[in-house]
């Protein structure tokens, strides 16, 4: 089993090999490389917890580390050396899969998939309110492993 990183440190992988990025862009990735490498390593990626907010999943502490900024190139905390293998190739194919749409497509992705829309319902939060409900790591595998297993079945 590997040591989770920080989402710091797969920021700064994802910004080392894709370059400037917005920052819904940036957080979506982060979320997907933690989504997959549950699924694909069967643990977390990175310790940090994502929430269910209005506009997507997103990690607070990441946020709080670009806020006020659109765009970002990279991350004063992080450091991409610290991935391993196995989580810098969790992190490539989900740069494959994910990494040439835009902030808003991953957005909108993102509000159609259960883990995200399940999290805010479960919280009671209407279309557009803010709200800080966590989304767990269950719900993330359940519905990312069923993804799998229908592409498998395929």
């Amino acid at each position: 089993m590997s040591a989770p990183v920080s989402v710091f440190d797969v920021a700064a992988y994802i910004l080392a090999a894709r370059g400037r990025m917005s920052t819904w862009k940036l957080q979506k990735l982060c979320y997907y490389s933690q989504a997959w490498s549950l699924v694909w390593d069967e643990e977390p990626l990175f310790r940090e917890k994502i929430e269910a907010w209005a506009n997507g999943p997103v990690i607070p502490d990441l946020y709080r580390q670009h806020q006020g900024r659109f765009y970002v190139s990279s991350m004063k905390k992080g450091d991409p050396s610290k991935l391993n293998p196995d989580q810098r190739e969790t992190v490539d194919v989900v740069l494959e899969g994910y990494g040439d749409m835009a902030g808003s497509e991953l957005r909108t992705l993102t509000h159609r998939e259960p883990p995200w829309r399940d999290t805010r319902r479960a919280a009671g939060l209407k279309i557009g309110e803010r709200g800080s409900a966590t989304i767990t790591h269950n719900r993330m595998y359940e519905y990312y492993s069923g993804i799998l297993d229908d592409e498998e079945a395929d």
